[in-house]
């Protein structure tokens, strides 16, 4: 299923699928490999060496995924949904390119498996109101888990943490949120970027942006004001500094699996 929707997909911010098969009874699938860390990963270095997620970079790397998902969505025919925005499944090279991986719980026309009315499939974190309540999606539901994102590097903090009850407290939040601004955790945050990140989390899906494409070209804007530098370069550099050692011992043992 989830080759079928993404062997369709040609974009720079996607990761692509070459082959899918199956191999002595294993099911696979043969993507793009990136050199670099999930997003995830990149939040906890951060928290670990204390570094503020840098605000600029924050905006960068979700204007990217937004021209991914934008792509994505207008795609002739699929009716696309990811269901399943979220920093594991956000991909950032070394090079400073970010794609977007793991479609395996998207929805589309193509789908075989199709989900029934009322069942809730996604990170309960990372979900829209209207996902959490099993209704019907469309890209404006993966808009909002982007925004999510957006908001917990600019605060570096969980926007839904999880509490005692769990899932039942979570998904509660997720059908009825509560969203500050981002400004209000974090002072650092503008205003102007407070602005886009509220709508974009809007509770009513038709209070935020039409599409992905007009989030993207509100935070293009933001940075072409506000860090008209900050690109690809920028993003690596920091990565980089980051991830000095790793990188190193990392491709030190790649050579040594090819070379075997």
């Amino acid at each position: 299923d989830e080759a079928k929707v993404v062997v369709k997909l040609s974009h720079g911010n996607l990761i692509p699928v070459f082959d899918a098969g199956q191999v002595d009874g294993e099911l696979f699938l043969a993507m793009d490999f990136v050199e670099g860390r999930d997003l995830r990963a990149i939040w906890n270095r951060c928290a670990r060496e204390r570094v503020a997620f840098p605000v600029d970079i924050a905006v960068y790397i979700v204007k990217e995924l937004c021209r991914g998902l934008a792509y994505a969505h207008a795609f002739p025919d699929l009716q696309l949904v990811h269901r399943d925005i979220s920093p594991p499944n956000i991909l950032v090279s070394y090079t400073g390119e970010v794609k977007l991986t793991d479609f395996g719980l998207a929805s589309s026309t193509l789908k075989l498996e199709k989900t029934a009315p009322g069942i809730i499939y996604g990170k309960v974190a990372y979900m829209s109101p209207e996902q959490a309540r099993g209704e019907k999606l469309d890209g404006r539901s993966d808009q909002y888990a982007t925004a999510i994102v957006l908001w917990e590097l600019l605060t570096g903090r969980q926007l839904f943490p999880p509490g005692k009850e769990q899932p039942q407290d979570l998904l509660a939040r997720a059908r009825n949120p509560e969203v500050l601004r981002p400004s209000r955790k974090a002072p650092r945050v503008p205003a102007e970027l407070d602005d886009i990140v509220v709508r974009a989390l809007a509770a009513e899906k038709e209070q935020r942006y039409a599409t992905c494409d007009e989030m993207r070209q509100a935070l293009q804007g933001w940075l072409a004001v506000n860090a008209p530098t900050t690109d690809a370069t920028r993003m690596s550099d920091f990565l980089r500094d980051l991830f000095a050692d790793d990188i190193a011992s990392e491709r030190t043992e790649r050579e040594a699996m090819l070379s075997n």
